[in-house]
C-alpha cells in the first residue's frame, strides 16, 4: 500500500477536509526509519508531530529519575500517536519517551500543520480528542494492572494478549523484553515464568516462550 492510501485509510477525517488540505497533508509528511532499539521521543524536545506507523513497533513509556520504565502502551501499523505531538495537545503535562520495538517506517505529519487543522476542523479536532482519550484509558489501564493486580495476573493477561494479537501460540520474547513490557524486573519474570513451566502451563525456550494450555492461563486471571 502506498504512503496516500495509507494515509486516507489511517486518518478517518480524510473525507470531511478539502481536496487542498489533502493535498497539504502530503506535503507535510515526511517518511522515516528508525532501527530496532532506536530512542525517537522524549516530551522534553521540540514538538515532533502527528506520528504513524507503517511498519515496525514502537513502545511508549515513562521513565522515573532512578531510570525504571513503565510501559504505556505498544503501536503497531496502523495506528497513530498523539502524545509525539504535545503543543497541539496542550493538556498533555506528563513526560513520555518513545522507543522503536522493531526496525520501523513511520509517517511524520509535521506539527505545525496539523495545529492549523485542528484549530479549524470539528472532525480533525475529533479525531485526535478521541485518539487522546484512548490512549489515556490505555494509560490508566496500565497504571491499574501495576497498582492493583497481582503479578502471576499480569504476567498471564500478557501473554494470551501478546498470543491473540500475533496469532501464535509461540511468543518471541526474552524474559527481558517482557519484563520491559509488563513493568517488571527480569528475575520476576523469570521466576514466574519458571512456576508456569512447573505447572505444564508454558514451555521455556531461549528467547521464546510457548503456550501449552491458555485455560489454565485464563483460570489465573
Amino acid at each position: 500500500m502506498n504512503s496516500i492510501d495509507f494515509v486516507k485509510n489511517t486518518l478517518t477525517f480524510w473525507d470531511k477536509i478539502t481536496p487542498i488540505d489533502r493535498r497539504l497533508i502530503m506535503d507535510n509528511i515526511a517518511l522515516l526509519h528508525y532501527k530496532k532499539g532506536t530512542h525517537i521521543y522524549h516530551t522534553e524536545l521540540d514538538c515532533m508531530g502527528i506520528l504513524i506507523v507503517k511498519s515496525g513497533e514502537l513502545r511508549v513509556y515513562l521513565l522515573s529519575e532512578d531510570g525504571r520504565d513503565i510501559t504505556l502502551y505498544r503501536l503497531t501499523p496502523g495506528e497513530v500517536c498523539v502524545l509525539s505531538a504535545s503543543c497541539v495537545l496542550k493538556n498533555i503535562t506528563f513526560d513520555v519517551h518513545i522507543d522503536a520495538e522493531q526496525d520501523s517506517e513511520l509517517l511524520l505529519l509535521n506539527a505545525n500543520f496539523f495545529q492549523e487543522l485542528y484549530n479549524k476542523n470539528i472532525y480533525v479536532e475529533n479525531f485526535a480528542s478521541k485518539l487522546t482519550i484512548r490512549r489515556f484509558s490505555e494509560v490508566m489501564w496500565a497504571m491499574q494492572q501495576i497498582l492493583f493486580m497481582s503479578f502471576d495476573k499480569r504476567l498471564a493477561l500478557f501473554l494470551l494478549n501478546e498470543s491473540k494479537k500475533n496469532n501464535s501460540d509461540i511468543i518471541y520474547l526474552s524474559h527481558e523484553q517482557i519484563a520491559k513490557y509488563v513493568s517488571s524486573a527480569r528475575e520476576v519474570v523469570s521466576r514466574m515464568l519458571k512456576y508456569f513451566s512447573n505447572e505444564g502451563i508454558v514451555k521455556l525456550s531461549r528467547g521464546q516462550v510457548i503456550l501449552l494450555d491458555k485455560a489454565k492461563l485464563e483460570k489465573i486471571l
